[in-house]
């Protein structure tokens, strides 16, 4: 199998990620920001990944996903400032929404597996959340310090047995 990992970041958050799953896949692979690739031809399967960025996924993802990824085998990681430990019911809603509304880019592909976890909310996007003046995005920004240190050593570990599962799932004579 040939497989492709590419992935948009911004702050080096959903790289961290890429490249913990990269490190699990066997055989022929590929590393790429998403900005170096310009097609999915030729590759078995694509691990695609991205940030949440304001609610849902990023234009050039977005974009992509549209030129490229339909009926295409893909797989998806995710990274996202919300707490995946929080009890905050209205949270876990919050960021099943955001999972949604990113998955529909990729309604036309044959999406194998999700994976999602914690990134870092920047200093300098927790400013400009603060600065909207907008109450729900200024308490959004007051979590930065729990975000700090995202994605850690654990969830790059689940991000890398996400990687091994996805190929595992796969039928015996694609692997």
């Amino acid at each position: 199998m040939k497989y492709l990992v590419t992935y948009w970041s911004q702050t080096g958050n959903t790289k961290k990620v890429a490249e913990a799953v990269f490190e699990e896949l066997p055989g022929e692979k590929t590393l790429k920001p998403i900005d170096d690739v310009e097609n999915l031809e030729g590759f078995d399967l694509t691990f695609i990944g991205f940030p949440v960025m304001q609610f849902g996924l990023p234009p050039e993802v977005k974009k992509f996903a549209a030129a490229h990824a339909e009926g295409k085998k893909i797989a998806v990681f995710i990274t996202h400032a919300m707490l995946t430990n929080s009890d905050d019911q209205q949270q876990q809603v919050m960021l099943a929404k955001e999972l949604e509304m990113c998955m529909a880019a990729f309604s036309k592909s044959h999406v194998v597996d999700i994976f999602h976890c914690q990134g870092e909310l920047s200093e300098k996007m927790a400013n400009e959340l603060i600065a909207s003046n907008i109450p729900m995005l200024a308490a959004f920004a007051a979590m930065r310090p729990l975000t700090i240190g995202h994605p850690n050593q654990n969830e790059l570990s689940i991000a890398r047995k996400f990687a091994k599962s996805v190929i595992a799932s796969l039928p015996a004579r694609q692997t």
